[in-house]
């Protein structure tokens, strides 16, 4: 599941376990109710951390490992549902289909109740696998998440990184650092001044990646000077070249003397 779908499919999951909650029938005997109950709790609170698992799995192995058996067992419940879902609707043909007395046997007392025991072992076998999970997921602190409109709000928020790389981050991304630092050394390149965006949706590494171009050893030696420059998405350019040129030069400057060397970048 792609980012975010996972979460959407969580979301759902969780609607469809309310509703089937409701439900008073047969479906729900041999203590399969309170192992619905259960298990709709335990995924209301796995589901907070997807968001978050989602983005440091790019640089974390060991999450990415984790949200794949959390797709896993999601894709299970979505299937036991499927499972009630089409139970109902069997039965719903059966009640209005007059000529099909002699078929709705099948539904008589003693099939709800294996019914009733069959999903009951699984809906317990499912709960004790996201039991495991949770527990699992409590190493890698994972931040809790409402929405995905707050993780947006986050991200617009003043995010504030740093050119410091960890070696578990550098993992995998050589080919793509290669890429970058082979542009930025082209000697055919004619402009003074070159761009490189690095883009992507949330969550797929872009930062680490810029870090990792950013303290490697071939442009250590090729530059001069290298700055790392953090803004949010909403800044001041003015305000980003005065903190540049003081960062380089070390000192204050009046308000000419910036604009001069403004003029100069």
């Amino acid at each position: 599941m792609a980012e975010s779908i996972l979460f959407g499919v969580a979301e759902n999951i969780i609607g469809n376990l309310g509703s089937l909650l409701l439900v008073h029938d047969f479906r729900l005997l041999f203590g399969v109710k309170d192992e619905l109950r259960k298990l709709k709790n335990k995924i209301s609170r796995v589901k907070d951390v997807i968001l978050d698992a989602e983005e440091k799995q790019v640089t974390d192995n060991a999450v990415a490992n984790w949200l794949n058996d959390l797709k896993e067992v999601v894709d299970d419940v979505d299937d036991l549902l499927d499972d009630f879902s089409t139970e109902t609707m069997q039965r719903e043909v059966m009640t209005r289909n007059k000529m099909a007395k002699k078929v709705r046997i099948f539904f008589s007392k003693s099939n709800q109740i294996a019914f009733g025991l069959k999903m009951g072992h699984k809906v317990k076998e499912i709960r004790e696998r996201i039991d495991s999970i949770i527990n699992d997921g409590k190493y890698f602190n994972l931040i809790p998440r409402a929405s995905l409109g707050e993780t947006r709000v986050r991200s617009r928020e003043s995010r504030e990184t740093h050119s410091f790389i960890r070696k578990e981050d550098a993992i995998g991304r050589e080919k793509e650092k290669n890429v970058i630092i082979e542009r930025l050394l082209d000697t055919s390149v004619k402009e003074s001044i070159s761009i490189i965006p690095v883009v992507g949706i949330g969550g797929l590494g872009k930062t680490a990646l810029a870090k990792l171009v950013y303290n490697d050893d071939t442009l250590k030696t090729h530059f001069e000077l290298k700055l790392w420059v953090c803004v949010s998405d909403d800044f001041d350019m003015k305000k980003v070249m005065e903190n540049i040129i003081r960062c380089e030069t070390n000192r204050q400057m009046d308000e000419v003397q910036t604009n001069r060397q403004m003029d100069e970048v």
